[in-house]
């Protein structure tokens, strides 16, 4: 027998240490309008751990969906910048959670939260009941503070959702796609002990090349055009591959859900941070579609259709 599934409980953490354009404008050769004009970021926060990241979102989740920790079957970890090289973080996670269950990580970077979720839905779809997904990650300490062209971008942050096993035809997990190009390597990395490189434009032309391919594969399974999605929920990256993605996909702006203003882009963190900041504004209503999309090192992408279930 196979299963459907749906989201039931949603949660969401930042360090308590906001970094302002004005902080790097005033050790950098950069200035507020320059960061803006070109990413979208304001503002960002730096702090905390992968693990305590995730555990305060995964606290959140539980509280929000009236369960604990005994209910949850299985917990995947999306980080990019684990603890440490073994174990994985999410034995540290699953550990102070007082969870009872298996946990694994998952690394597909700032895509690899979406890929964490079509995970939980294929593994609810064999009898799982409940499944906790977390996106987190510490990419301040990956990040090199005097490289003007990446440290204004990247930042620290986690969301996370719990996943739920409803009958089959109840299924609110309507379509997906995975993919990567692993020749794109050389255009995002961070080797061991090192920092982030990165070919900006080319990850741009990219990035918003694969969003654009995977959100349409996505919703041609899922049943539904993108005049269907009610909201999209992308990877905050950056301000002008969502426009442009979203441009082309033929869905308004005014649709789209975005925090990179107040996070920059927190990889794993990202697409589940702008998620829960939607659902706490009221811009989810039963019934809606939400696509996710998103792309990462690589390189990689992932887009996801779901039907927003209250």
């Amino acid at each position: 027998m196979f299963y459907g599934s749906k989201i039931v409980g949603w949660g969401s953490a930042l360090p308590d240490t906001v970094v302002t354009n004005a902080d790097f404008e005033a050790r950098l050769e950069t200035n507020d309008a320059w960061i803006t004009e070109r990413t979208g970021i304001k503002e960002r926060r730096f702090g905390g751990t992968t693990s305590s990241l995730a555990i305060e979102a995964s606290q959140k989740a539980l509280a929000n969906a009236g369960l604990e920790p005994k209910d949850i079957d299985l917990l995947i970890l999306s980080t990019t910048t684990p603890e440490q090289t073994i174990p994985a973080t999410s034995a540290t996670v699953q550990a102070e959670l007082g969870l009872n269950c298996g946990a694994f990580d998952v690394n597909a970077a700032c895509a690899g939260f979406v890929y964490a979720m079509v995970l939980a839905n294929s593994m609810i779809a064999t009898g799982v009941k409940r499944i906790l997904v977390v996106g987190s990650d510490t990419l301040s300490r990956i990040t090199d503070q005097e490289d003007r062209s990446t440290a204004v971008l990247f930042a620290d942050g986690a969301g996370a959702v719990i996943m739920e096993r409803t009958e089959l035809q109840d299924n609110a997990f309507l379509g997906w796609d995975l993919g990567v190009d692993g020749s794109l390597v050389p255009i995002l990395y961070c080797d061991h002990g090192g920092y982030m490189k990165m070919e900006g434009r080319e990850v741009y032309k990219k990035a918003v090349l694969a969003m654009v391919a995977s959100s349409k594969q996505a919703l041609e399974r899922a049943g539904i055009a993108a005049s269907d999605v009610s909201l999209v929920v992308p990877h905050q990256a950056n301000l002008r591959i969502i426009e442009a993605a979203t441009n082309r996909l033929g869905i308004p702006i005014e649709k789209t859900a975005i925090v990179l203003d107040k996070t920059g882009n927190t990889s794993s963190g990202s697409i589940p941070l702008a998620l829960v900041a939607a659902a706490e504004m009221g811009r989810l209503q039963n019934g809606d579609h939400v696509l996710f999309c998103g792309f990462g090192a690589g390189m990689t992408w992932a887009a996801a259709v779901i039907r927003w279930v209250v």
